[in-house]
C-alpha cells in the first residue's frame, strides 16, 4: 500500500523553452577595442571587474554589430564571470542585439507621450517606406525597425533613436524623408538631442 500517486507511463515532463544564443563566429576584441576594454576595467576594483560588463558588451556590439554566444564567452573570460552571467545582462537589456541588424537601427518610442503625438503613425510610415514590419530588417540589410519603450525625451515626442543618435518631433509625413536622408547623409541627417544642440556655441 502506498500514498504516492501512480505515475502514468506516458507522463510528460516540463522542458525549458529557453532559447540558447547561436555560437556565431569566433570572437576576440580587435586590438583597439581590447585597449579600450583594458582602460575601462581600470575604473573598477579588481574584485569588481564584473561591473564593467555593460561597456564591455557595447564594445562587442560596436565591433561585430550584434552579440553572439562566443562573444559572451569572451567577455565572461576577461571579466572572470560565467557566460551565464553575461547572457543574463544581454537578455535583460533591449539595447543589445543577438541577431544581425541593419546599418541603421530605427527605434520608435511608443510610450505615452510619443503615442499621443502619433508614434504609431510614424512606425506605420517607416514600415511602409522600408517594406518591413517592426522587428524586421529591410532586404538590403540597411535598416532595422523596432518599437521601444520610453527614450526619455517626452517633451520632444515622437522620438526615434537612430543607432546612438536622435530624431525628435518626427511627424509621420516626414518619416519617408528621414529614411532617404539617412541613405544619403548617414547619422548627420538626424536632428540630435536638443539638450545637446542648444548647448553648442
Amino acid at each position: 500500500m502506498t500514498f504516492h500517486p501512480k505515475m502514468a507511463y506516458d507522463a510528460t515532463f516540463h522542458k525549458s523553452a529557453r532559447r540558447l544564443e547561436e555560437a556565431g563566429p569566433s570572437f576576440v576584441y580587435s586590438a583597439e577595442n581590447r585597449a579600450r576594454f583594458d582602460e575601462i576595467v581600470k575604473r573598477y576594483p579588481e574584485d569588481r571587474r564584473r561591473s564593467a560588463v555593460l561597456p564591455a558588451l557595447y564594445l562587442v556590439q560596436a565591433q561585430q554589430g550584434y552579440i553572439t554566444a562566443n562573444a559572451m564567452r569572451h567577455v565572461a573570460e576577461l571579466l572572470g564571470i560565467t557566460p551565464a552571467d553575461v547572457e543574463d545582462v544581454v537578455s535583460f537589456y533591449t539595447m543589445f542585439f543577438t541577431r544581425p541588424v541593419g546599418r541603421f537601427v530605427l527605434q520608435v518610442c511608443r510610450t505615452l507621450s510619443c503615442a499621443l503625438n502619433g508614434a504609431e503613425r510614424v512606425t506605420e510610415a517607416l514600415a511602409a517606406k522600408l517594406g518591413v514590419k517592426p522587428g524586421e530588417t529591410d532586404p538590403t540589410g540597411t535598416f532595422t525597425l523596432l518599437e521601444v519603450e520610453c527614450l526619455g525625451a517626452c517633451d520632444r515626442a515622437p522620438v526615434v533613436m537612430v543607432n546612438d543618435a536622435w530624431q525628435e518631433c518626427l511627424k509621420p509625413e516626414d518619416a519617408a524623408t528621414l529614411v532617404d536622408d539617412l541613405k544619403a547623409r548617414g547619422e548627420s541627417a538626424v536632428s540630435g538631442c536638443y539638450h545637446v544642440v542648444e548647448k553648442q556655441p
